[in-house]
């Protein structure tokens, strides 16, 4: 199976003229604006009239090596230049440096092609060209569909990092997940929680033991953002959407054989050395 077949199948003129980018930018993080709903806009912004003669936009987030993971088909309807008074920024967008400078404004409207596959479909980039001309001759090849709520591979616990919504979608997703039930199942640890909103970077250090480890713990958070600890009450009660921009890792796994009390003890020893509770969340 390739690109071609598949839009094709799926009813889209491939006579139209149809480009594909991989948003794989050095300077920026892709994954972290398309994480905030930040993408789009910065899809539509572009330094070069890149697409000038486009009718269609297949956009894909760029992986390690020359993957790259679909995120939304596109319309093109207009294109002027870019005038920050007219083309606002989303509240919170990270590179106004960016916008700085002669930009070409793209109107772009997301089109329901492919939905089913969003967050699903890899394909095999093969090139270091960021955009490039469907081209029925040499279409892109189809690597793998990934189940239904599947995020990412399980990176180990030390590389582990995941965005609220990541969580929230390995927690739902048992069986598309389940390797990473069955690991932060396994262990108990201290944890670390960042507030990534407007680049704030507050810093919350909390711990998990018990029969079901770091998952147990880490399920709380989705049914409750604030995990009922006390600050991030009082922060969700000043910015309720902040949650969202909830970063979680793991500062250091545990035998699940340990008592409360010593984890709780390793925990202070991380409070302190990240001066979580003078300049973070935590409260004791």
């Amino acid at each position: 199976m390739n690109v071609s077949e598949l839009i094709k199948m799926r009813g889209l003129d491939v006579s139209k003229k149809i480009k594909l980018v991989r948003h794989k930018g050095s300077n920026y993080d892709m994954k972290l604006l398309y994480r905030n709903s930040m993408l789009d806009y910065y899809q539509c912004l572009q330094t070069t009239d890149a697409f000038r003669e486009c009718d269609y936009i297949l956009s894909f987030l760029g992986e390690e090596g020359k993957k790259a993971t679909f995120v939304g088909a596109y319309e093109k309807i207009s294109s002027t230049t870019f005038d920050i008074n007219i083309h606002v920024p989303p509240i919170g967008f990270p590179h106004h440096d960016f916008l700085n400078q002669p930009l070409f404004y793209y109107e772009l409207k997301k089109i329901d092609l492919l939905n089913d596959l969003i967050n699903r479909l890899v394909i095999d980039w093969g090139s270091r060209n960021w955009n490039q001309w469907h081209d029925e001759k040499k279409p892109k090849q189809v690597v793998e569909v990934l189940p239904q709520g599947y995020v990412k591979d399980f990176p180990g616990f030390d590389e582990l990092v995941l965005s609220y919504d990541e969580l929230v979608t390995v927690i739902k997703n048992r069986d598309a997940n389940r390797v990473w039930h069955t690991m932060l199942s396994s262990v108990a640890g201290i944890y670390l929680i960042v507030d990534m909103s407007m680049g704030s970077g507050i810093q919350y250090v909390g711990s998990a033991c018990g029969e079901n480890g770091l998952m147990g713990r880490w399920k709380s958070y989705v049914a409750h953002p604030h995990g009922n600890n006390e600050r991030l009450v009082e922060l969700l009660k000043k910015h309720p959407e902040c949650y969202k921009c909830f970063q979680f890792s793991i500062l250091r796994t545990l035998p699940k054989s340990m008592t409360k009390t010593q984890v709780v003890t390793l925990e202070q020893k991380y409070k302190q050395k990240l001066g979580s509770r003078a300049f973070g969340l935590n409260g004791n």
